[in-house]
């Protein structure tokens, strides 16, 4: 256990910057108290103590502001960055190296049964406000661009951004977490420049046409 703890806090200086010391980690880092929290609340579940499991969840979600639902299979070296207002659902399945930002669902998207939450698999960026939404699977090496809502599968080693999720870049090599989430490619801005590039020249078009018009007219 204590191997396990020493193992997240070690993530943690991995993947954020601003941690200065073990202590700060360990009493300060809301995302890590949450993981710590799930895996009691976790095996109390596995072993069919449902209300005692909910009741460790639901205190964990009053003093972190995250809610992971205790029946979520969670791998090593989970990092949840800031965390607030990230939600994880039941049958959620989360791999090793994974890191989320705050904000991110990880939810279902109505009242059915069985598995109806998403898998995310090894080494995924899920970046702040995102939703992934249903049984699919986020292929592993992928990143989830802020504010996107997935609501398919995602191929490994796969960039995605929009609503709804596009895959704007896949090109089979592992993608590194240093996501800059202002430097994504916006499929819906590209589409809109394409529009207005015709649109200027359907008007260069139309005023050539009337000038061409205007000079017949001077010479009768």
């Amino acid at each position: 256990m204590f191997k396990r703890m020493k193992e997240d806090m070690q993530t943690v200086f991995e993947q954020d910057p601003a941690a200065r010391t073990y202590i700060e980690v360990f009493l300060t880092y809301s995302g890590i108290h949450a993981v710590w929290a799930h895996r009691v609340a976790h095996f109390f579940f596995k072993r069919k103590f449902f209300f005692i499991a909910r009741v460790i969840s639901q205190m964990s979600r009053f003093w972190t502001g995250i809610e992971i639902h205790p029946g979520a299979t969670i791998g090593r070296k989970f990092f949840i960055d800031h965390g607030m207002g990230v939600v994880i659902g039941e049958t959620c399945e989360i791999g090793n190296n994974v890191t989320i930002y705050q904000g991110v669902t990880l939810g279902g998207t109505g009242k059915e049964k069985g598995k109806r939450h998403p898998t995310i698999q090894d080494n995924v960026l899920i970046a702040t406000g995102a939703k992934v939404l249903g049984s699919i699977t986020v292929g592993q090496g992928s990143k989830i661009g802020a504010g996107s809502v997935v609501l398919k599968e995602v191929p490994a080693n796969s960039t995605v951004v929009g609503i709804p999720g596009r895959v704007v870049i896949q090109d089979g090599k592992r993608v590194s977490k240093d996501l800059d989430h202002h430097k994504l490619p916006d499929p819906i801005a590209d589409k809109v420049d394409q529009l207005q590039e015709q649109i200027n020249k359907l008007e260069e078009a139309l005023k050539q046409k009337e000038e061409r018009e205007d000079y017949v007219d001077q010479d009768l």
